[in-house]
């Protein structure tokens, strides 16, 4: 058993594959849950005193005590083994999707435009930001395409995405989704959208969820990259999911003003440069109908967190190929929703506890004292 929902273009492992994902998956867990925690029992038993010492005073933010952390033995051995397991987590998967892609692209090839429909454009710009990095250590980021109609970034994503999680996201992969649509049944019963629209939608995982709760509703979800629209199409058209996929840039849709009910984006925001964070927001604006809503679930801000815990989480920033990973904790929502035309007093703000059910607060364990590391922001027009 693999754990996760199958599809015509997930890889699937044969048995010596299989085994090492399973090994990549519970040596993540061992990390998060045994490794993990003894960063704050060496911060405070030796980390911490030698600053004291050395300082005659407490270190006063995440930066001093990210690199007194630094010279530690203990955190520099977390560190290289989560590094490691995170590229173990890619590296795994790719020899199935090597094994399979000719079979992975003709399923996709032969899916047909029978429910939604699947739009690319090769002159689409991919932003600079995006060449620059391989996001989270992806091999080959989410847009570079090695065959004809090739779909290896779509099933690398998935597949691989999965074992990254730890399998926390739920075997379709769909939790951000699912906490997305509870959050709007629960606070905004009455909201019943005709016009939905993901951003950086990547292969639909989150996108799947709009369809089941607002059957009626039309829904389009974008990405600038080819490779994973042609898979997420795929991928939809098997689960019976009518979106419109299209490739295109969040910054600036090819949509006319006003043409959404609610917009969203799930842990997009996070891998964005504040100009282009700033773009999509006033973009939002723009294609949003009057009482519409938009919607945007990432990572939580630094001001909910106290500074180890900020000081943990800050880590990606400089070792894990994330190197937006502060831009977002940093911000101030109301502003960032006022800037864009939103007045402040419809900005939507809210912590999230938990993603999914089925998984700690952060799925590679860093969630010292069960404080939350999601928050859900935007605004209603």
């Amino acid at each position: 058993m693999i754990g996760q929902t199958t599809h015509p273009v997930l890889p699937m492992p044969d048995h010596d594959e299989l085994a090492l994902q399973n090994f990549v998956k519970s040596f993540k867990l061992h990390i998060a849950m045994k490794i993990v925690p003894g960063n704050k029992t060496v911060f405070d038993k030796r980390v911490k005193p030698s600053f004291e010492r050395e300082e005659g005073r407490a270190p006063e933010d995440r930066h001093e005590i990210r690199k007194a952390l630094a010279d530690d033995v203990y955190y520099g051995l977390w560190g290289s083994l989560f590094r490691t397991s995170q590229e173990m987590s890619w590296d795994c998967v790719v020899s199935s999707i090597d094994r399979q892609l000719p079979d992975l692209i003709q399923a996709s090839r032969t899916n047909g435009d029978s429910l939604g429909t699947l739009e690319l454009d090769s002159s689409t710009e991919i932003p600079g930001y995006l060449e620059a990095v391989d996001f989270h250590a992806m091999p080959g980021g989410y847009h570079r395409e090695f065959a004809d109609d090739d779909v290896s970034a779509g099933a690398l994503y998935d597949r691989g995405g999965y074992l990254y999680s730890m399998g926390a996201w739920g075997p379709m992969l769909d939790a951000m989704g699912q906490r997305m649509v509870s959050y709007l049944s629960e606070n905004r019963p009455e909201f019943q959208p005709k016009a939905i629209l993901d951003m950086g939608c990547s292969v639909g995982h989150s996108t799947l969820p709009y369809v089941d709760t607002w059957p009626d509703a039309e829904v389009h979800a974008i990405d600038v990259a080819a490779p994973l629209l042609r898979y997420g199409h795929t991928r939809a058209e098997h689960f019976g999911k009518k979106i419109h996929f299209a490739q295109q840039d969040c910054e600036n849709t090819q949509f006319e003003d006003e043409s959404f009910d609610l917009i969203v984006s799930h842990i997009l925001v996070h891998e964005m440069p504040e100009a282009a964070i700033r773009n999509m927001l006033r973009e939002s604006h723009r294609l949003l109908r009057p009482g519409g809503i938009t919607m945007h679930v990432d990572l939580s801000l630094y001001q909910d967190l106290d500074s180890f815990d900020e000081a943990m989480l800050d880590w990606d920033t400089y070792y894990n190929n994330e190197p937006f990973w502060s831009v977002i904790r940093q911000m101030d929502p109301p502003s960032l929703m006022a800037e864009a035309g939103f007045s402040k007093d419809k900005v939507i703000q809210q912590l999230v506890s938990r993603i999914s059910n089925q998984s700690p607060v952060f799925a590679d364990g860093r969630n010292s004292g069960g404080r939350s590391n999601w928050f859900i922001f935007g605004a209603q027009k």
